[in-house]
């Protein structure tokens, strides 16, 4: 892997945790994650519109993805701002890819290599350390994770078919205007726009271009090497996540939690290459 696409890619890892990062930070994370949402589909209009290009068959994909996306946005303001970051992010990253190779295995009959029977191993058996073995400890954080690592699956799934009939922003703005509107609505509704107004600050701003960027940078870093090798590395991302979680959340991330994000990346990392 050239040293360009590995700077690449770990840049995108470290934009995507801080993103998330941003949110779980907020004071208001559901108005927080609306206004991101709508700052992210406005930075995306521009090269979406340069580069536009979509088949009429790509209306069904955009619609199921668009579903998914808002249960996914809904799932993840809701986690933030009920659960530890630290525990929701790596479950949630490690859980989708694992759920994806499930449905490949038995829906469409796929093969498994050695290399991802090792990474759903490690994927679960670092779920178990982020989760923690303390009594007591609240379970939302788990149960959220596993939810919106399922949206996650289910998009990815979609996306996979639905990208064939547009150019990649293309697509992406598509799947992501419907839910940003909605969202953003039903929080001003909920809430007042009031709320919306009060999180339209540089945190939420960078949080929504931050958003872009992180796609950006994975679309440089294809450009300069193998899918499967950018993904892998892409998925430090539940690494930094729980290690700035304890930095600037101050949550309790000792040993254990950190050791199992690094086995949940680890794991990642042997999917995506398997």
């Amino acid at each position: 892997m050239p040293l360009t696409a590995l700077a690449l890619a770990l840049a995108a890892a470290f934009v995507h945790a801080l993103w998330n990062l941003l949110l779980a930070h907020a004071r208001n994370i559901e108005a927080a994650t609306a206004v991101a949402l709508v700052v992210a589909v406005a930075a995306f209009a521009f090269p979406a519109a340069a580069f536009w290009h979509v088949d009429g068959g790509v209306w069904p994909y955009v619609v199921g993805s668009a579903a998914f996306e808002l249960v996914y946005f809904t799932l993840l303001a809701a986690a933030y701002r009920r659960a530890e970051f630290s525990v929701v992010y790596p479950i949630a990253r490690g859980s989708a890819p694992v759920l994806v190779l499930a449905v490949a295995v038995a829906g469409l009959r796929a093969s498994t290599s050695w290399q991802q029977a090792a990474g759903v191993a490690l994927v679960a058996g670092g779920i178990v350390f982020v989760r923690g073995f303390r009594h007591g400890l609240k379970r939302g954080g788990a149960a959220f994770g596993l939810t919106i690592g399922c949206c996650i699956a289910a998009y990815t799934l979609i996306d996979k078919y639905g990208i064939r009939y547009a150019t990649p922003v293309s697509y992406l703005e598509l799947t992501m205007a419907p839910p940003a509107i909605a969202y953003a609505a039903a929080v001003a509704r909920r809430n007042g726009v009031a709320a919306l107004r009060a999180e339209t600050n540089p945190a939420a701003i960078v949080a929504g271009i931050a958003t872009f960027g992180a796609y950006a940078l994975v679309l440089a870093a294809l450009e300069r090497a193998p899918a499967a090798s950018v993904a892998a590395v892409r998925e430090t991302s539940v690494i930094i996540a729980t290690a700035l979680a304890g930095i600037f959340l101050k949550e309790r991330v000792g040993w254990v939690r950190m050791a199992g994000a690094v086995a949940v990346a680890v794991g990642i990392g042997l999917l995506s290459l398997g």
